[in-house]
């Protein structure tokens, strides 16, 4: 323990003093908290100060006594920072963090191009529909602010109409007060009410904010020297709100949107050279078995293109063949359904080439991938979570469909040893090592997958459960429910002459099964 902090301190020396998000692990590579800080090195040096255990509260003792490694992720401000923590929040759901676990998202500015009068409006969810959005923006109430002035700058409607008419005119106040061009009733026609709202969605992507900054703050301090004070300090509350909705801040996509301290074709080269490959592993593939009980157990596939998760290519199995909690047995039954799968598929796309090349299977698929003639790329790299008995068991069902040359390694996590088949003595890398941390977020991803799974099948479970202590119910009446309302929570809210509408529900059980969900 000692050792790795003396580890942790001489990273520490060379840590951005910028602002973003830095990511705490425990020994075995897991994420357990997530932080912001306007300068990495300050705030994650605190961390490490012997005055601050003392100080600390129980949970935060917790955290330090807990932490192993860190990672860190680089932004431009602030801003930036507050989103990017809560996207990773929700992303890996740390056990110590509690504040940010719900679904709260940021607000966004929506416009709808597409209609006759569009107008601007704020949302929490980005939808493909065709609309412009701006955003996220952290800070709620200066958005709204901003939106206020622009609405007003800009002569934009404010009504939900989607084509507002001499109706919705009569009952508005808008255009009295000159907050709005009017262009229901045609005091401006629609080409001209368009211009406006171009002209606003510009300010909004940053265009001519200077000249407009300027002659607010001119226009601010001639109300001052009028003694205009109440006019100055509005004009200076439209600044505040201004500059923080307009400064620059990223919406960070899934996966591949987080900007990051590691240097993923870096780290890829490194691990290509650490690993004897032909060549550094350009798609990655890490399996994970999770089998928190016999009820599920299931596995992850998590696939890594060019360093970076490539999360519209994750899969997750379901055991068919394996009945008890064999980690072994679950790791060849998933890998030997992954492969087998590739395998067909590229001998449907290549049947006569694949039948008379003379060329090792595992090179012709690597190949005809690079070539993009294979549906599903043949990974220059497997990893499978575990030691030397998760990796015979993949190795075997390689070699049973002819793809022993395909590279392939164990992640052991104790240690985090690196095993290769065949071979008794494990690869270790410094810790430090970009190559080692490329394959440790593949793992903590992989592991992250299986048992977000596992979670969702016993919660499901846990519902279902809730039939069988229904007096009377079999396991065919329960499919039958099932099958005809969805879930339990609809069942629970059904009467008694719905429930008969089930195959198989008669009477008697259905007023025995309103009578107990009452209770």
């Amino acid at each position: 323990m000692a050792d790795n902090r003396l580890k942790i301190r001489e990273r520490l020396l060379g840590t951005s003093t910028q602002p973003g998000v830095y990511l705490m692990k425990d020994r075995l590579g897991s994420i357990i908290y997530v932080g912001k800080a306007k300068n990495l090195k300050k705030r994650l040096s605190s961390y490490f100060m012997p005055s601050r255990r003392g100080k600390a509260d129980i949970k935060t003792q917790a955290l330090i006594k807990s932490i192993w490694d860190f990672e860190t992720h680089e932004v431009r401000n602030e801003e930036e920072a507050l989103i990017l923590e809560s996207k990773l929040i929700k992303q890996y759901r740390p056990r110590y963090n509690v504040s940010q676990k719900d679904d709260k998202r940021f607000l966004m500015v929506k416009v709808q191009l597409k209609e006759r009068f569009p107008r601007f409006e704020l949302t929490r969810i980005r939808k493909e529909d065709g609309a412009k959005y701006f955003g996220p923006f952290v800070h709620s109430a200066a958005l709204k602010g901003t939106l206020e002035w622009i609405n007003r700058e800009f002569g934009l409607r404010t009504c939900r109409p989607k084509l507002p008419g001499e109706n919705d005119y009569k009952h508005c106040h808008a255009d009295i007060i000159r907050n709005c061009s009017a262009p229901c009733v045609g005091k401006v026609d629609e080409e001209g009410y368009r211009a406006r709202v171009m002209e606003a969605v510009d300010f909004l992507e940053g265009k001519g904010k200077r000249s407009r900054f300027a002659s607010l703050r001119e226009e601010m301090q001639k109300a001052a020297e009028q003694l205009n004070f109440e006019k100055a300090a509005k004009l200076r509350d439209v600044i505040t709100n201004l500059e923080k909705t307009l400064s620059p801040a990223r919406a960070f996509a899934k996966g591949r949107g987080v900007p990051t301290t590691v240097k993923p074709l870096e780290d890829l080269a490194e691990l290509g050279e650490a690993l004897g490959l032909r060549r550094p592993p350009k798609v990655m593939e890490c399996f994970d078995i999770s089998n928190v009980s016999s009820t599920h157990i299931v596995a992850s596939m998590v696939r890594f293109l060019d360093g970076l998760p490539d999360n519209g290519n994750y899969r997750r199995y379901r055991m068919k063949t394996v009945e008890s909690q064999d980690d072994f047995a679950s790791m060849a039954e998933v890998v030997r359904r992954r492969y087998a799968r590739i395998l067909l598929e590229a001998r449907k796309a290549n049947e006569e080439y694949l039948e008379h090349s003379q060329e090792p299977i595992v090179e012709a698929l690597w190949r005809l991938g690079d070539e993009g003639k294979c549906p599903i790329m043949l990974p220059d790299l497997v990893i499978v979570d575990g030691g030397k008995g998760q990796l015979s068991s993949a190795v075997a069902e390689l070699r049973q469909l002819g793809l022993q040359q395909m590279p392939i390694v164990g992640l052991a996590k104790q240690r985090e040893e690196i095993f290769f088949p065949g071979e008794s003595e494990p690869l270790l890398i410094d810790h430090g090592r970009g190559a080692l941390k490329l394959m440790q977020r593949i793992r903590d991803e992989a592991h992250r997958f299986a048992n977000g799974y596992n979670e969702l099948l016993l919660r499901k479970r846990m519902r279902e459960s809730l039939l069988d202590d229904v007096p009377g119910m079999s396991v065919t009446r329960k499919r039958a429910l099932l099958e005809k309302f969805g879930s339990v929570e609809r069942i629970k809210k059904a009467t008694a002459k719905e429930l008969m509408k089930a195959e198989g529900i008669g009477k008697v059980t259905a007023d025995a099964i309103v009578e107990w969900f009452s209770k």
